[in-house]
């Protein structure tokens, strides 16, 4: 069944070292729990890859303990990089690994992708794990598309961000008509424009879910999340705001909005 879940970008200031006292994962779990989430998406969370077993299995207990099922986000293709995040995946119990092509140092084009993919998707097969590569600007969502069906697994698909496209100019709506048949995984986040102070340029940034440009209701309707078992996994774009109380305050209320949007759904 389809779920709501969060991501620890739905705690990107509380989990980071520029608040006084920041969360640990165990202590996000608890936080997603106390808000009735049954999902976790622990997405590009630096200290996940150096956790050796003991660590992962502590985190995996909490877990467990809390009702909660995790899944697992990371950014590059190297085919060392993405066994090593299958492994943290099965240590977790995940059933999924969202990934971006791009890191620095290494920027495959289609051609080592597939290559890539090919190479290491019957271990993650074998498994039990998908691949969902998200939709954002550094790759045209074309390019990925072409790295999917080219080699053709229902263990590689998409996950979609529409958000993260408008940086590249590409409309949300043709974004996702485009990737709907293969998406395997949903960001939620919203998105707007505000005018910069001065009148000069514009601010490209997140927003309350419900209160910016994001076309939910088309994107579910082209996606179909409910009767393809696809989860929908919260995140925001929260600027840093004045001071830490307020960036944790909003944080939070953002959280809890769009829990409250996406249930009322």
């Amino acid at each position: 069944m389809s779920r709501i879940g969060l991501s620890s970008y739905a705690f990107f200031w509380q989990l980071s070292d520029q608040v006084s006292e920041p969360l640990s994962i165990h202590d996000a779990l608890r936080k997603a729990a106390d808000l009735g989430v049954d999902l976790f998406q622990i997405c590009d969370y630096a200290p996940l890859e150096d956790m050796d077993d003991a660590d992962l299995a502590a985190v995996r207990r909490t877990a467990d303990q809390l009702g909660i099922t995790l899944e697992v986000g990371t950014k590059g293709i190297r085919p060392e990089h993405l066994r090593r995040f299958l492994h943290i995946a099965r240590v977790l119990g995940s059933d999924l690994l969202r990934t971006m092509f791009n890191v620095p140092g290494h920027t495959p084009d289609n051609e080592e992708a597939v290559a890539i993919f090919t190479e290491v998707l019957p271990e993650f097969e074998a498994a039990g794990v998908r691949i969902a590569v998200e939709t954002y600007e550094q790759v045209p969502t074309e390019r990925i598309l072409d790295v999917v069906r080219r080699v053709n697994s229902p263990y590689l698909g998409i996950c979609s961000d529409p958000a993260n496209t408008v940086a590249a100019l590409e409309m949300p709506r043709q974004v996702i008509d485009a990737v709907g048949p293969y998406v395997l995984n949903m960001h939620i986040k919203d998105f707007a424009f505000s005018r910069k102070q001065g009148w000069v340029g514009f601010t490209y940034s997140g927003a309350p879910l419900g209160e910016g440009l994001l076309d939910y209701d088309y994107m579910v309707e082209k996606i179909q999340p409910k009767e393809r078992n696809i989860n929908q996994i919260v995140e925001h774009w929260l600027p840093w705001q004045d001071t830490e109380a307020e960036t944790i305050r909003l944080e939070n209320q953002w959280t809890q909005q769009s829990l409250d949007f996406l249930r009322s759904k």
